[in-house]
C-alpha cells in the first residue's frame, strides 16, 4: 500500500511532456519537521518526514510529486486521555500527492519566496499501545487492520527556498486537510477532518 501511495504522489510528473522534462531542471529533496494542532491548536507535537520531487515547467513554475508520513494526528483529547489511562489510541496517516508550486524571483536568486497547492490521498492507519499481552492482544490488532482507510487529502504551503549551488533548502509551512468521511478513523477526531500543521525544514539537489 506504501508503494501505491509513493507511485500516486509522483504520478503527476508523468503529465511532463518528455521534451520539456528534457530542456528544464528540477530537483530531489527530502524533509523533516513537525505538526502543530493537528486537531486544533495546543494538541502536542508529532513528527513528519518524507520526500519529494520537483520537475521545471517554466522558470517560475514546478510540478511537484510528495511523499510522506504524519504521526499522531488523531484529536488532543485522546492524547490527553492516553495521560491518564494505560492504553492510548494513535493515528498516524502515510499520503501522496501532486501538485504545482509557484517560485517568486529569477532562477539565479538566492531566495525563492513560493506557494504551492497539492492534492491526493492520505492512508489512516490506526493503533492501541499498552495492551496487556494475552488473547486480547492479537484481536484488537486485528481489528484494527479494518478500520485502516484511504482518503483524500489537500494541501496548501508557502516558504522560502535558499539556493546554494546544487544544494537547495527549503523552510516552509504546509497546511493538510484530510477528509473523514465515515470512515472509523473518524471516531479519533470527534468525526471531524483532519486539519493538519507542519512547519518543516527540506534539503534537496537540483539537477
Amino acid at each position: 500500500m506504501r508503494k501505491l501511495i509513493v507511485l500516486g504522489a509522483l504520478a503527476a510528473l508523468c503529465a511532463v511532456p518528455a521534451t520539456a522534462r528534457a530542456q528544464n531542471s528540477g530537483d530531489v529533496q527530502g524533509f523533516g519537521g513537525f505538526t502543530v494542532g493537528t486537531s486544533t491548536f495546543g494538541s502536542a507535537l508529532s513528527s513528519t518526514f518524507g520526500g519529494r520531487v520537483e520537475a521545471n515547467l517554466t522558470p517560475n513554475m514546478q510540478v511537484i510529486g510528495e511523499a510522506g508520513r504524519l504521526a499522531d494526528i488523531q484529536s488532543p483529547l485522546f492524547d490527553l486521555l492516553h495521560e491518564y489511562a494505560t492504553v492510548g489510541v494513535g493515528l498516524s496517516a502515510f499520503y501522496g500527492e501532486g501538485g504545482v508550486r509557484y517560485l517568486a524571483g529569477s532562477p539565479h536568486s538566492v531566495v525563492r519566496p513560493y506557494g504551492e497547492a497539492t492534492a491526493g490521498f492520505a492512508r489512516l492507519n490506526a493503533n492501541v499501545s499498552g495492551i496487556p499481552e494475552g488473547i486480547a492482544a492479537p484481536i484488537v490488532e486485528t481489528a484494527l487492520t479494518f478500520a485502516d482507510t484511504t482518503r483524500p487529502v489537500l494541501g496548501v504551503g508557502t516558504g522560502v527556498l535558499i539556493q546554494a549551488g546544487p544544494v537547495a533548502f527549503d523552510v516552509g509551512y504546509r497546511y493538510k486537510k484530510i477528509s473523514a468521511g465515515n470512515a472509523i478513523d473518524s471516531v479519533l477526531n470527534a468525526g471531524n477532518d483532519f486539519h493538519i500543521n507542519q512547519v518543516r525544514v527540506g534539503v534537496g539537489f537540483r539537477f
